[in-house]
């Protein structure tokens, strides 16, 4: 019998999508974990620890007087403005109970910087609408008090039931081109080791920006090409070229001062030896 590790009582925003989901499992067997879920799914409804809730329409102060969480994990997709408003409401929630938030952020806060990787204290700065609104939350709770919240910055994530492989071997399937972009130096990650490192965060009882992506750098194309070659589809695999710019453009999110064990980093090689089991 695994041990709940302390108390805590987690609930996760988009519990039941590809990383809340991951989330979920790795943290249900040691915390009293609950979750969301949007569309109507029957597995969850039968699942009590599950919540519907559709953000959009929904106010989620009901689920927080239900389940009294002591740690929020956001973990969601959807309309951009109609979250902003919801962490509105978190926000004022975490400033007036004991609880903290953990948001998972990207690095597009960084995508107007292309020259160099970026770091937690670095400023913001994105030319996308994505990038742009990750900012917005990220400053509204940055006003919090440190203790209270955790920005998870995260690059690409993989891993065997990751969309963006998904979608890979949709298009190999239709046989229609994979789009790669050359001149992009990025590091990633994968649902496996993100999910460990916020077990790490919650347990140790973390605050601050953390940037949780592998310690090395690879090019999109090479990265995107040695994952079709893990599944053995490189010979039929058609790839289409994207160039946004003449010069390597960065989109990197590499830690410096809130650095995680040595047990819980990660290089690129690690997530394509995962994708081969």
């Amino acid at each position: 019998m695994l041990k709940r590790e302390n108390k805590h009582r987690i609930l996760i925003l988009g519990g039941s999508g590809f990383l809340g989901g991951a989330i979920y499992k790795e943290l249900c067997p040691y915390f009293r974990t609950f979750g969301t879920y949007n569309v109507s799914n029957r597995t969850l409804e039968k699942n009590k620890h599950f919540f519907q809730f559709n953000f959009e329409e929904d106010d989620i102060y009901e689920i927080l007087d239900i389940v009294k969480p002591t740690v929020i994990v956001s973990a969601l997709r959807g309309d951009f403005s109609k979250q902003v408003l919801l962490h509105q409401h978190l926000a004022e929630y975490v400033l007036h109970n004991s609880v903290k938030l953990l948001f998972l952020s990207s690095a597009n806060v960084f995508d107007a910087y292309s020259k160099f990787p970026s770091y937690e204290l670095d400023k913001t700065y994105s030319n996308s609408i994505f990038g742009h609104f990750k900012i917005k939350i990220e400053n509204m709770l940055l006003r919090l008090p440190k203790e209270k919240v955790a920005i998870i910055r995260l690059p690409m994530v993989f891993g065997t039931q990751a969309p963006r492989i998904q979608e890979m071997l949709h298009f190999f399937k239709a046989k229609e081109p994979i789009e790669v972009f050359p001149n992009l130096v990025m590091n990633v990650t994968n649902d496996s080791k993100v999910t460990q490192q916020i077990h790490y965060i919650i347990n140790r009882n973390k605050s601050g920006i953390f940037h949780l992506g592998s310690e090395d750098l690879v090019h999109h194309d090479d990265f995107v090409k040695e994952i079709i070659t893990s599944f053995n589809l490189q010979h039929q695999a058609i790839f289409k070229q994207v160039y946004t710019t003449n010069d390597e453009r960065y989109l990197a999110v590499l830690p410096k001062f809130n650095k995680l064990p040595k047990h819980l980093r990660l290089k690129s090689d690690d997530i394509l030896t995962e994708l081969k089991l």
